[in-house]
């Protein structure tokens, strides 16, 4: 968020902005700017800030708790990819085709559909055209898309950066205002420490004020317990003994950061913009801070989303994965498949 000082400058602006918003929105809660609804459950995904709530995670929570009784296809906008229109992956699909987070999903779940479109509508009528027997979209950071009437609106919000708490663009990092809330049906507060405790779950509870319709739900992070290359694995325990290299190309490293030095690793970090496009300039920067460590046992630690753009560039390069750990799943589980 830009600095307070600036905000008597900034505000005409932010509440131009949230206006014309708002106006937009009216006109489809109206049914005068068309909505289309599709014959199969569609789950969006999406928040109210610009980026680093959690939408990957998220969606592969979902995939994981749904694969088995649907036939899955995830459908995002493919950001910073290089091609146009819409793609459905393929084995012969790169990382540029599709952007870093779909390409991810490709790689990760061998039984789901992936496709990229900036027109959700199209993008879902020609998923169920080539995979008739799709059987449920999700849709990756689609909140604001309301183009497509989705069965069902999952919004998050960073619990250190609660849309309750912030400001709509250029003020604030909100997209819209507070009250785009309204339209979801479970608001989930990310990044959460573990042990939350039930008091401060009811203060932020209350803060939110959901509808009677709508439910709270509270998630933190949960690291995997190895780090993986593209042919080897290793026990974060052992990180320990060794001298690490961290390249981020995220929108908030600093749960990573925070977590590694927990567990007494030792690393530099080379941070990056978030979805960012190593160049040979970039790949040149880390060897060389790879290549300055004197220690036998050295590495390149990522994370997953820049490991799709980094494997085939830099050599000893490992992921350190993540999953969304909701805090009370089987309450979420439940809501979610009684809803859709």
């Amino acid at each position: 968020m830009l600095f307070k000082g600036l905000r008597w400058v900034l505000s005409p602006f932010s509440l131009l902005y949230a206006l014309v918003l708002q106006i937009r929105n009216k006109l489809f809660d109206l049914n005068i700017l068309k909505q289309t609804s599709f014959n199969i459950p569609v789950i969006a995904v999406g928040n109210l800030s610009v980026g680093g709530t959690g939408k990957t995670p998220q969606i592969e929570y979902l995939i994981r708790l749904l694969q088995d009784d649907y036939t899955i296809a995830v459908l995002s906008r493919g950001y910073k990819r290089k091609s146009k229109g819409l793609v459905i992956a393929t084995d012969k699909t790169t990382v540029e085709d599709i952007g870093d987070e779909p390409f991810q999903f490709f790689k990760k779940f061998q039984n789901i559909t992936v496709a990229v479109d900036t027109d959700r509508v199209n993008g879902i009528q020609q998923l169920l055209k080539s995979y008739p027997k799709t059987n449920l979209v999700l849709l990756d950071d689609a909140f604001q898309h309301r183009k497509v009437k989705a069965n069902f609106y999952i919004l998050l919000t960073a619990y250190k950066q609660r849309y309750t708490q912030d400001y709509v663009l250029p003020l604030g990092d909100l997209r819209e205002a507070r009250s785009g809330a309204k339209r979801a049906n479970a608001i989930v507060v990310t990044k959460c420490p573990a042990n939350l405790s039930a008091q401060e779950r009811s203060e932020i509870v209350k803060e939110i004020n959901p509808t009677k319709s709508q439910q709270v739900f509270f998630s933190s992070i949960a690291y995997d317990t190895t780090v993986q290359s593209e042919i080897d694995r290793i026990s974060l325990q052992d990180l320990i003994d060794y001298e690490v290299v961290l390249v981020t190309g995220i929108a908030k490293p600093e749960p990573l950061v925070k977590y590694l030095t927990l567990k007494n690793i030792k690393f530099k970090h080379l941070k990056f913009p978030d979805h960012h496009n190593f160049t040979s300039t970039d790949i040149e920067l880390i060897q060389q801070f790879y290549a300055g460590i004197n220690k036998p046992k050295k590495l390149i630690l990522t994370t997953e989303k820049d490991m799709t753009r980094l494997s085939g560039m830099l050599k000893k390069v490992y992921a350190l994965g993540i999953k969304t750990a909701l805090l009370n799943s089987e309450k979420f589980d439940s809501f979610v498949k009684k809803e859709i």
